[in-house]
């Protein structure tokens, strides 16, 4: 399964209930254990047991689009409430086939979504909590919509918090871009079952919609700082010295004035002090090419400068339907994967702002349909302005569009 832009995040902050001052170690000092808990909901050929125990205002439906108070464990969503939510072709965890998440639509009151067990837990032990988070509603669409934003609590058996922390808001992104919140906590004394419980803390209604995947509990190993050898002091042995000899000076001559040696001043320079300090170069980090893009050629078809804005995409088949499938990759990262073309878009959005100014889409061509070439018809929607692209593609060769932030 694809990767879509994993970006580590901590836990704004961590509130830890000991008795004693325990606190854990810096995520940085930490050399973390493979997962001893992962919640990955299943996939199309493994099942997941996951129970919902002690949830307010919440009720599972199996359905891709669930209704407020709701959630729903599913493979993807597309095309929900009218567009208002991003499409997400694929779940988090890497190289599974169909593999599904948890889809929250927020109940209108703050409330508990998620209950699990944590056992086999080690006393007086750290551990990462880690969750895989991505906003599903678009920025500004027909309202302000309401971010995103979760509390992990951990409790004992008779209720008592252990630890509890907050993700903050979750910024929508206009794509399916997973980031992972992490936050690090130690166990009691006497441990036994601890509590993982999720719930939302802003109210419910425009917004205040998202998906979670990938829930792990790690243990976090700090290595024993290394040893400082003191260097052994070597014994030092005084030998005698013989006194010396006294030198006897003649005195000069009366009257001859002795000449006296000048003071010499060593003159250092400045550069001989300064100690220079190379830059390291740290090589950019290499973005891989998929396959499609690699093996085929790729012509710009459109070029496209915008002012900032969350753009708008909706593909369609351009003429006749004749079982024309594609893929869209922006970035190089695949977005949509196989998806077939008709009357109904496929839909997505991208933000373009100083902080992504360029983006590139390159539609691939799945098949040729009945009728070759792939063709399609792509219908841009910038703020006020409207871009119709015309894409004919094959296996040999892609379409690409450059859309570029306007100076």
């Amino acid at each position: 399964m694809k990767q879509i832009l994993f970006v580590n995040l901590q836990l704004l902050y961590i509130l830890l209930f000991h008795a004693t001052p325990n606190v854990p170690p810096s995520p940085g000092d930490c050399i973390l254990q493979p997962p001893l808990l992962q919640i990955d909901f299943g996939s199309r050929d493994r099942s997941m047991e996951v129970v919902f125990s002690s949830t307010e205002n919440y009720d599972r439906v199996y359905a891709n689009c669930p209704e407020d108070g709701n959630y729903a464990i599913v493979p993807s969503t597309s095309d929900c409430f009218g567009s208002h939510w991003i499409t997400i072709n694929q779940d988090h965890t890497p190289n599974d086939i169909e593999g599904k998440m948890l889809l929250v639509n927020a109940a209108y009151r703050p409330g508990l979504f998620f209950v699990t067990s944590l056992k086999d837990l080690s006393p007086n032990t750290t551990y990462e909590l880690g969750a895989w988070l991505v906003n599903v509603c678009r920025a500004g669409f027909n309202c302000t919509p309401i971010r995103p934003d979760l509390r992990f609590i951990i409790e004992n058996t008779a209720g008592k918090e252990l630890a509890k922390f907050s993700t903050g808001e979750l910024t929508p992104t206009g794509t399916a871009s997973w980031m992972q919140y992490s936050a690090l906590f130690k166990t009691p004394a006497i441990v036994g079952t601890l509590s993982l419980k999720v719930e939302t803390k802003p109210d419910g209604g425009c917004g205040n919609d998202f998906a979670i995947d990938d829930i792990t509990i790690r243990e976090c190993i700090v290595p024993e700082p290394p040893v400082k050898e003191v260097p052994k002091t070597k014994a030092v042995i005084k030998k005698n010295i013989p006194a010396p000899k006294p030198v006897f000076k003649a005195a000069p001559p009366v009257g001859t004035p002795v000449k006296k040696g000048l003071p010499v001043t060593i003159q250092t320079s400045l550069a001989d002090s300064l100690v220079v300090v190379r830059p390291v170069k740290i090589p950019a980090p290499k973005i891989l090419i998929p396959a499609p893009i690699l093996t085929r050629t790729n012509p710009i078809i459109q070029q496209i400068k915008t002012v900032a804005a969350e753009l708008l995409i909706n593909l369609y088949d351009n003429g006749e339907i004749d079982g024309d499938t594609v893929s869209i990759y922006h970035n190089n990262n695949l977005i949509v994967s196989r998806a077939g073309l008709s009357q109904k878009p496929v839909t997505f959005s991208i933000a373009v702002d100083a902080l992504h100014p360029h983006h590139e889409l390159v539609m691939v061509a799945n098949n040729l349909g009945s009728i070759p070439p792939n063709t399609s018809l792509m219908i841009i929607t910038a703020k006020d302005k409207r871009y119709e692209v015309f894409i004919s593609s094959s296996e040999q060769k892609n379409a690409k569009v450059l859309i570029d932030l306007e100076e």
